[in-house]
């Protein structure tokens, strides 16, 4: 039987996702984050032994940052990966809850944790569920994620939304090398908290937020491609075209 994350020749391509989810008004609740993609869609001249990608993270309450999901390809044919993990949980410290408007330290950036030069690419989607559902009364801009800003990454506006954001780190990536922050932190815009409605039940009234029991998410996904032939790796494996020199590229 055909093995397909055995087989190689292939392009080193890889994906990796972690997610959040927290409740207006709450502490932070469990999360999930997994590897969830692999793609085989380019042939190259590469073993697989030599790909590998980490997403890290540092919140407000952590002292320096942590690798949240990470997945790299062993000499044995395994994968190397985290089953679970968190977003946001260096966020809040024990018992604190997350108050509209104010504004959490939340940086992300990537490690190369293969032995190849690699580009790495990030995708961010925020939504808001409600019942365990997604919901759309609310927009996700309201989940600000802050950009650290002049850090060699670049969003392709192209293919990015009010619920989902792309970016691509300019620069190659040597082993063991972490990308600058793409994020600088997180905030939920005050307006949820200002609208209120009053509920009158005999000679009580009472106040209830009308967002009261929503939930906001925020997936984080990170791929990676090897720099030999870039611009036709990246072409096969993301679907855009950019122009290389295999130490940096350019979206067009």
């Amino acid at each position: 039987m055909k093995k397909k994350k055995l087989s190689f020749p292939v392009k080193p391509t890889l994906l990796l996702a972690a997610s959040a989810m927290l409740l207006i008004g709450s502490t932070v609740g469990s999360a999930r984050a997994a590897l969830t993609y692999y793609s085989e869609n380019y042939t190259a001249q590469m073993n697989m032994s030599s790909i590998g990608v980490t997403l890290m993270e540092q919140g407000a309450q952590d002292s320096e940052a942590k690798a949240v999901s990470h997945r790299n390809y062993q000499d044995d044919g395994a994968w190397d990966e985290t089953q679970d993990g968190e977003l946001l949980s260096g966020m809040l410290a024990d018992g604190e809850k997350i108050v509209p408007g104010k504004t959490y330290t939340e940086k992300l950036s990537v490690l190369n944790s293969g032995n190849i030069d690699t580009f790495v690419r990030v995708v961010i989607t925020k939504s808001w569920q409600k019942d365990n559902a997604k919901n759309t009364d609310l927009s996700p801009e309201l989940i600000e994620l802050k950009l650290a800003g002049n850090s060699g990454w670049v969003e392709d506006s192209s293919a990015s939304t009010d619920e989902r954001q792309v970016f691509y780190y300019t620069n190659a990536l040597t082993a063991g090398q972490t990308t600058n922050d793409l994020t600088d932190s997180i905030r939920i815009d005050n307006s949820i908290a200002e609208k209120v409605s009053k509920i009158v039940d005999g000679n009580t009234i009472k106040y209830v937020y009308d967002y009261d029991g929503y939930t906001f998410t925020m997936d984080a996904e990170v791929d990676a491609v090897q720099t030999h032939n870039a611009v036709d790796a990246i072409k096969s494996a993301w679907g855009v075209t950019v122009t290389s020199d295999g130490s940096t590229l350019s979206l067009q």
